[in-house]
């Protein structure tokens, strides 16, 4: 049985009269595919303006010394820069995947709670828009970097402090919104004799990562709670002088913040398992063992969040604990990793643009957990804390990884979601565009951290100046390869080439279907050696 049962037109066929159209087909929209193409567009926009503020950002740190910008407003622009990427950009484009590919992928009509996925689509212009007004308010956007760390938030806090709560509820209310809805669409809108062990991987990750969300927000909305009741409403929860205490703040924060990183990598996971074997000829080896992998990881994120805390003075036996628990992490998404070998292991592959991309995530990702295992050990995060090691690090989980991944779902399904092909040497120009400017920023960050330069400060010593200067030039050429994406899409759609049902050559059946015949081909017969 085919995984996809296509419903573009079943949604609202009935109701073909009445139908909105112009902008109040979008605003009043029930549609899962308009909801995962707002959801797109929204991400899109939120990457570039925050890509916009990490440009300010490294030409700042370009050379030594301040040049652009006040201290100030550096440190505003570090903590919106995070928020944004995590908030606006990576979350609502895997949202958006969701949206568009699990109806799709399960033979599901639509998702299970149309007017509820509406809702939560259009609580995110207004929490962003919310955010980005605090640059205009006396003193500024919050600027305690994307932790949000007490005292910095709630005793130091600028005024704008109270804006940038109010928006992360509103974001919080907003995925929970959306996984609530992936959730029931799984469980309760599958097609028929589609058990949960034929589910495509996406729509595994996805579940799975749904459960995350429900299960964390939560803590996000009670931690902002806190600081709002420190700022206004006379309570200690982190004030030392009232008998609160400030690392509380950070256990539960970092109780949300660490699953998090999970939730915007687990998509990316299942996007690299339907891409691998459609490219590679061959159905993904070990099915099963990537489903209880996903589980695992998602289970581990949960006990390991103090990593993130070695350095608060904790006891030795809650060190050895932490650290212990996240090496531990490694073993399954080392599993993931071999898989995604195994299944091109002897394959036919073919390196179209999604393929190019998924191959550069599964090797930056895996550098990135490798210096995830440095910083595992407690007696060694001593020196990486608070350095530009630990930028270097979640930039390679979160760039090749989230974004990578993102836009690589994006060539691969695009033919299907607008019947067109996109231009495949402008789009492989960009790939290898974005592959050597992805390390130039990144790569030499480590030595800098490695070198002791502090992350979040606008200036530093001399001899980090080399470092910097290739890390800016490698950012600007990167932001720049991303406007080339742009009009690759533009082009798509205004002058690609119509493709049918199927889109990529030798891949039938592939796509879509986990559970899927094997391909005819000989490479599963041993060589004869003569």
């Amino acid at each position: 049985m085919s995984a996809v049962i296509d419903t573009t037109h079943s949604h609202d066929d009935h109701d073909e009269h009445h139908a909105p159209t112009g902008i109040k087909r979008w605003i009043f929209s029930t549609n899962h595919k308009d909801i995962g193409t707002m959801y797109l567009i929204f991400s899109f926009l939120m990457f570039l303006f925050g890509g916009s503020m990490a440009m300010v950002i490294r030409a700042e740190l370009f050379q030594p010394g301040l040049q652009l910008v006040e201290p100030a407003f550096f440190n505003q622009l570090t903590t919106m820069h995070g928020l944004v990427m995590v908030f606006g950009a990576v979350m609502p484009a895997t949202v958006g995947l969701a949206n568009w590919m699990i109806p799709l992928m399960i033979g599901a009509p639509d998702m299970a709670l149309p007017r509820m996925n509406n809702m939560s689509f259009w609580i995110l212009p207004f929490a962003f828009t919310l955010l980005a007004s605090s640059f205009f308010l006396e003193g500024g956007a919050p600027n305690f970097g994307w932790t949000f760390y007490a005292p910095l938030s709630t005793t130091y806090g600028p005024p704008s402090t109270d804006f940038f709560i109010l928006g992360v509820h509103m974001l919080g209310i907003s995925s929970i919104m959306g996984a609530i809805n992936v959730i029931v669409t799984v469980m309760n809108l599958r097609a028929p004799g589609m058990s949960y062990m034929k589910l495509p991987l996406f729509v595994w990750t996805w579940f799975i990562t749904a459960f995350l969300l429900v299960l964390v927000m939560p803590v996000l909305a009670g931690v902002v709670t806190m600081m709002l009741t420190d700022r206004h409403f006379g309570t200690s929860f982190f004030e030392a002088a009232g008998g609160g205490d400030p690392v509380l703040f950070q256990h539960v924060f970092w109780f949300f913040g660490h699953p998090e990183v999970y939730i915007m990598i687990l998509p990316a996971f299942g996007i690299a398992s339907a891409i691998i074997p459609t490219f590679s000829r061959k159905p993904l080896f070990g099915y099963s063992s990537m489903v209880y992998a996903s589980a695992s990881i998602a289970g581990l994120s949960f006990i390991v969040w103090a990593h993130h805390m070695f350095t608060t003075g904790m006891p030795v036996f809650s060190e050895l604990f932490f650290m212990y628990a996240t090496i531990l992490i490694a073993v399954p998404t080392g599993v993931k990793v071999f898989n995604w070998v195994a299944t091109m292991w002897r394959g036919s592959i073919t390196y179209e643009t999604p393929m190019l991309y998924a191959l550069a995530f599964v090797i930056l990702f895996t550098i990135g957990g490798f210096s995830g295992i440095m910083l595992a050990m407690a007696p060694v995060d001593m020196q990486y804390h608070d350095t530009y090691f630990v930028v270097a690090h979640f930039h390679y989980v979160l760039f090749p990884g989230a974004i990578f991944g993102t836009i690589a779902a994006v060539y691969y399904w695009m033919p299907k979601w607008s019947g067109r092909m996109y231009n495949e040497t402008l789009a492989k120009i960009q790939f290898w565009l974005s592959m050597i400017f992805v390390n130039l920023t990144f790569f030499p960050m480590h030595f800098s951290g490695l070198a002791g330069m502090p992350r979040r400060i606008p200036d530093y010593a001399l001899q980090f100046a080399d470092f910097n200067m290739w890390a800016s030039v490698g950012a600007f050429g990167l932001g720049l390869t991303q406007l080339l994406f742009i009009y690759i899409l533009w082009d798509c759609y205004k002058n690609g080439k119509k493709v049918g049902m199927e889109v990529w050559e030798g891949a039938e059946g592939l796509e879509w279907t986990v559970p899927s015949p094997a391909p005819h081909h000989t490479f599963s017969v041993p060589p004869v050696i003569k």
